[in-house]
């Protein structure tokens, strides 16, 4: 078979039975219905010459043809979606930039590496935050061009990611000024019985703060578990307890003096990634944010 007879509007339809893994989904999802869905992709299968299907029971189990069928409709189909992604973000002399951020990252953490582009006319920024996975979601489906998270991502040859190590940066525990300027503590020793606000259990550093209070034979008195870091920070300043969190979290209140770090411990670290998919278009203020200098 010649390139200019293969269908790609079959491979298409195959593509999402594939990765659906269940033609009445995807034919709820194409709008149209599973006999037509069924022989779109026999035409297909009647055009390579080869069965891209078995059907075990109710399922449709890929063959070896379609296995490698598939791999190269993630790629055609992949790139697709990035140059309309990249189309729809683009218009004269504006570049779109858009930066998802898993929502236990600290907003000024994420202000501070964009901050590079805020002073430029010709950029537009779109940013979102949520949870990993469905972020990383929208960034496979090219909706997004770089996700920021606190925690690296595995290799999957399924979900084929770039994950770049941009830094990390020292924990510590703050409190309010008025209360507990003049001391200083051993973390976590003297944290034991201590009023005290956490990370919730989602956020990367928890698990850390709690093998260290563990194998140390502490217990902090917990007030609060709290996923978003806005509202952290807003405990952090008004609650009068103690708190655990990035500097970089209340940096306005620290270098005010609302708020001091009352001990650090070199076992708490925060790490920071930007995740980007392969095939992504290169787009140079990404690339320029990409080589910076990590930040610590």
């Amino acid at each position: 078979m010649k390139l200019d007879q293969l269908n790609f509007h079959h491979l298409f339809y195959f593509w999402r039975v594939a990765k659906l893994g269940h033609l009445t989904r995807a034919a709820e999802e194409l709008h149209t219905s599973q006999s037509a869905v069924s022989a779109q992709i026999r035409q297909l299968e009647e055009r390579i010459g080869e069965n891209l299907f078995v059907r075990e029971g109710r399922r449709l189990v890929l063959t070896d043809t379609g296995h490698l069928v598939q791999a190269y409709a993630d790629n055609i189909f992949g790139l697709g979606q990035e140059m309309l992604g990249r189309l729809q973000g683009r218009s004269a002399g504006i570049t779109r930039l858009r930066v998802g951020s898993v929502a236990t990252l600290s907003r000024n953490y994420q202000e501070n590496w964009i901050r590079p582009l805020l002073a430029d006319p010709t950029v537009v920024l779109t940013l979102e935050s949520g949870l990993l996975e469905g972020l990383l979601a929208r960034l496979v489906q090219h909706q997004l061009d770089v996700v920021l998270a606190n925690e690296s991502v595995p290799a999957d040859p399924g979900r084929p990611l770039h994950c770049r190590f941009l830094g990390s940066q020292a924990i510590s525990v703050v409190g309010p000024a008025s209360r507990w300027g003049a001391q200083s503590l051993r973390i976590p020793e003297d944290l034991d019985g201590v009023d005290i606000a956490l990370p919730g259990p989602r956020h990367a550093l928890r698990a850390q703060f709690d093998t260290l209070c563990a194998s140390a034979g502490v217990s902090p008195k917990l007030r609060a578990e709290v996923d978003d870091m806005a509202m952290l920070r807003l405990i952090a300043r008004d609650s009068g307890w103690l708190t655990v969190l990035p500097e970089v979290v209340v940096q306005d209140e620290l270098q005010a003096g609302i708020l001091v770090a009352v001990g650090h411990s070199t076992a708490l670290q925060e790490r920071f990634y930007a995740i980007t998919t392969p095939h992504r278009h290169r787009i140079e203020l990404l690339e320029q944010l990409l080589v910076g200098t990590p930040q610590t």
